[in-house]
């Protein structure tokens, strides 16, 4: 698992970068294209798994968790935006006052929980309905159940409000309902 640790004298720090939903994927590519090896250690989208019915079957899918955002994993924050000026899509750094503000040790600790390095895809959960109440089984929304606001057993998918990026998120991740008691 990526941890924050120390490189080349700094402390590897977590950013979000907002982009335009629907673009992630191609400004990732971008960032890796401008950004030198030495200036970032990691970018990705982060994902979900979620299930759909095509054609008549179940197959698992991935969805992207955040949109309009991916996260940049760098020590050197002033290369990074020197990097991104140089993106031909809008990729901005979240920020005040012109700085940088990084992930919150919670909100990275929250990620790395249910992702690895090259592979920031969060898996599928499992629950059951008893009267009102959703009991996770397995998966990655375990002891998170205090966090879904929604269910569409339809869709298999779970509605989330969390707190993130410094502002309240709705995002989705999958949840199958076994069973409804």
């Amino acid at each position: 698992r990526s941890r924050p640790e120390m490189a080349r004298g700094g402390v590897r720090m977590w950013y979000v970068v907002q982009t335009m939903a629907g673009r992630e994927f191609a400004v990732q590519r971008q960032i890796e294209q401008f950004a030198s090896d030495d200036v970032l250690d990691e970018c990705f989208v982060p994902q979900y798994e979620v299930q759909k019915h095509l054609r008549g079957e179940w197959r698992t899918c991935t969805a992207v968790l955040f949109p309009g955002y991916l996260i940049v994993v760098t020590d050197n924050a002033s290369d990074l935006q020197a990097a991104l000026r140089r993106v031909p899509a809008f990729a901005k750094v979240l920020g005040s006052d012109g700085k940088f503000i990084p992930l919150e040790p919670r909100e990275i600790a929250w990620i790395d929980a249910f992702t690895e390095k090259e592979h920031r895809v969060i898996g599928m959960s499992e629950g059951v309905v008893e009267g009102d109440q959703v009991v996770i089984l397995k998966g990655p929304l375990m002891g998170h159940a205090g966090c879904i606001r929604k269910i569409d057993r339809r869709k298999r998918t779970a509605y989330l409000e969390m707190e993130m990026f410094g502002r309240t998120i709705r995002t989705k991740l999958g949840l199958g309902i076994v069973r409804k008691q």
